[in-house]
């Protein structure tokens, strides 16, 4: 699961010797998936924990230079109106595919502390939809981040307890 994370990311383009601005793909990444983990008024640690690594790995970012990139996402996800912003610049920079592994990152990252709030699962969706990513697509990528939707059957199944 994390390889994915790992190779989503390595597909953003730009690498750690490139300066921050504001169409920097890192820092918008890194605002959006910050934004999905306050979604549900807490940020946890195995959040804090996926969004760190993948980062990490990706962009060689140690220490200071991966507080950098934190801290400029945080500035920007804070000064942000609207997500637009933001995914406009991913727009710019993947392709459909990045964009649905994008997708499945901001999951996985809902998914890490064991618990999807319905702001989280709001959150996904609006970023999707400016993304270009349609809601079949966006569903089999929250499953593969290893969330379960419910089948017709299972609904069926609730309904008739």
């Amino acid at each position: 699961m994390f390889e994915r994370l790992v190779s989503f990311l390595q597909g953003l383009g730009g690498g750690a010797e490139k300066g921050i601005t504001e169409d920097d793909p890192r820092v918008a990444a890194t605002a959006l998936l910050l934004h999905v983990m306050d979604a549900d008024g807490v940020r946890s640690e195995d959040e804090h924990s996926v969004l760190h690594q993948a980062l990490s790995k990706r962009f060689g970012l140690q220490g200071s230079e991966l507080d950098a990139i934190l801290a400029a996402g945080e500035e920007a996800e804070r000064e942000a109106v609207d997500l637009y912003g933001f995914t406009s610049v991913l727009m710019r920079q993947l392709d459909e595919e990045q964009r649905v592994r994008f997708i499945e990152l901001m999951w996985q990252v809902v998914f890490a502390d064991g618990e999807v709030h319905e702001l989280e699962d709001n959150t996904v969706w609006r970023v999707a939809e400016l993304m270009g990513v349609d809601s079949r697509t966006r569903t089999e990528a929250r499953t593969r981040a290893g969330g379960k939707t419910p089948t017709l059957d299972a609904m069926a199944e609730r309904d008739d307890s």
